[in-house]
């Protein structure tokens, strides 16, 4: 007997009967009644919002897994967001606040708030530097370079890993470069948002 059902009176339904018999080999794989089949389905739909007009494509893990996808391409946007706006902005902020309190000579402040200097050179030939411009650029910028380099890096030497030589019996033998096409995609991507 179904637990918590037991003095409840049994109604009939009008199915249809091969509808019959596909829903009693189901109550079967489940090991269920069809009554308790019947209210764990109603069950189901009910707590996941679902109707059963709905379409889903593909099964719930495909679709966990395209959810977690956009979820993961979202906090992408927002760390870039973070990047190219938000930190400019406190970077200017910060300049501007260096500028106008005047600080002591003691060697914390130095190694905190040291800034780098870019120098550009015109014509760089044997001995001869002609300094064409100067730059400042603020250490936070300079750390950001220095993590796309890094990270540049690791892509380049993945991308390296991944060439092989292919020998060919008629004529030269060339380079072959063993990537998915979405990992293509991907790195054509980060070159052109560098």
């Amino acid at each position: 007997m179904d637990k918590g059902y037991e003095k409840e009176q049994f109604e009939g339904l009008k199915i249809k009967s091969s509808v019959a018999k596909k829903f009693r080999a189901y109550c079967k794989v489940i090991s269920k009644s069809q009554s308790m089949g019947l209210l764990a389905m109603l069950d189901f739909f009910e707590i996941h919002e679902l109707s059963p007009t709905d379409s889903i494509d593909g099964n719930l893990r495909a679709i966990e897994i395209r959810i977690k996808k956009r979820i993961n391409n979202a906090i992408a946007i927002i760390k870039s967001i973070e990047q190219s706006q938000t930190l400019p902005t406190a970077a200017m902020l910060q300049a501007l606040f260096e500028q106008q309190l005047e600080h002591e000579d003691d060697d914390d402040y130095l190694g905190e708030h040291l800034e780098f200097i870019e120098k550009k050179f015109e014509h760089v030939e044997a001995g001869e530097e002609k300094l064409m411009e100067e730059y400042t650029v603020p250490k936070i910028r300079y750390e950001r370079l220095e993590e796309n380099m890094a990270r540049l890096r690791a892509d380049f030497g993945y991308v390296l890993g991944k060439v092989k030589t292919v020998n060919s019996p008629f004529g030269k033998g060339y380079l072959k470069l063993e990537i998915t096409p979405e990992e293509l995609e991907k790195y054509k991507r980060t070159i052109k948002n560098s």
